[in-house]
């Protein structure tokens, strides 16, 4: 376990590596820089100060060492956009904050989706059933921008009950969390529904059931641990997805978090906001991939992880 582990750690820096490289090289080979903005151009002499000072004017690979060699040391460099802060300045302010809101809509989603898929897949084609799969379709077809203003209007505006944004207490956090994590409840609502309804009908469930093994058990023991696999599978890329933010979610709720520095970044060619955002993504995801694997290990013992 530990010797694959430290591989797939290992593996992370080919990834961060093609990662940087395709980035870099996407965003200069759009035509312009993050300083000739609107219908007012700079003055040339100006202009050229600052292409200098960020060394804007060097040819695309000696910029892409000269990031790296910053990078190895910890530094994301400076925003050309927020002159007086560096990109670890926002990263620091912000990714906490992202995370924070991504943990509460993934333990929405699984809160949720993954006891109600197990309900609906135990009461098949029963009114419980039917209502879950109702709730499933809606959390699927209807986009954050439109849930988060609809939770608004109403828990907000008619009941009064919560806050309309921001961010900083339990309270501001509940309709965001759940703007974000309701459709991925949705996701895993249908998929665990599904898996159970094909466990349930295997062979040794039924043997199960004639050698008197009591339903609660054969449910846990055998029918809910196979079933989940398929589901682990699904959260790993859901989870990287949620916890690096909804970029739609925290402009609607005014949540400080990344993605509306990273949306303004892409806007205005701050290459070392998008640099290190998009890094930090992918760190994530890689990670998530990771605690996916290990937990197919503790579901399923059958599952062995290499060591060779």
């Amino acid at each position: 376990m530990i010797g694959y582990i430290v591989r797939r750690l290992l593996w992370l820096i080919p990834v961060l590596l093609v990662t940087t490289v395709l980035t870099f090289g996407l965003m200069h080979s759009i035509p312009g820089n993050p300083f000739q903005k609107g219908d007012r151009p700079l003055p040339p002499q100006t202009l050229r100060q600052l292409l200098a000072y960020y060394h804007l004017d060097e040819p695309v690979y000696r910029q892409y060492l000269r990031y790296m060699a910053n990078l190895f040391k910890g530094d994301f460099g400076p925003s050309y956009q927020y002159l007086n802060r560096t990109v670890n300045d926002i990263v620091r302010g912000g990714f906490p904050v992202s995370i924070m809101l991504g943990v509460l809509a993934l333990l929405v989603a699984l809160v949720i989706g993954v006891p109600l898929g197990i309900v609906s897949a135990l009461r098949q084609n029963t009114p419980v059933d039917y209502f879950s799969m109702f709730f499933a379709l809606t959390g699927v077809s209807v986009p954050a921008m439109t849930m988060g203003p609809l939770l608004i209007w109403i828990f907000a505006l008619k009941l009064g009950i919560l806050p309309v944004a921001r961010w900083g207490t339990v309270q501001q956090a509940i309709l965001p969390a759940f703007t974000l994590g309701i459709g991925s409840a949705a996701i895993l609502a249908r998929l665990t529904r599904a898996s159970m309804l094909q466990v349930l009908r295997e062979d040794y469930i039924r043997t199960a059931r004639a050698k008197g093994v009591s339903e609660l058990r054969i449910m846990v023991r055998h029918a809910l641990r196979n079933a989940l696999i398929p589901v682990v599978t699904v959260v790993g890329p859901m989870a990287a997805g949620l916890l690096t933010g909804s970029l739609v979610v925290e402009r609607i709720f005014a949540v400080p978090g990344l993605g509306k520095y990273y949306v303004d970044a892409v806007g205005v060619r701050d290459y070392p906001v998008i640099m290190g955002t998009t890094l930090l993504y992918a760190v994530v995801l890689v990670v998530a991939n990771l605690l996916v694997d290990i937990t197919y290990t503790w579901i399923d013992p059958r599952i062995k992880l290499s060591q060779r």
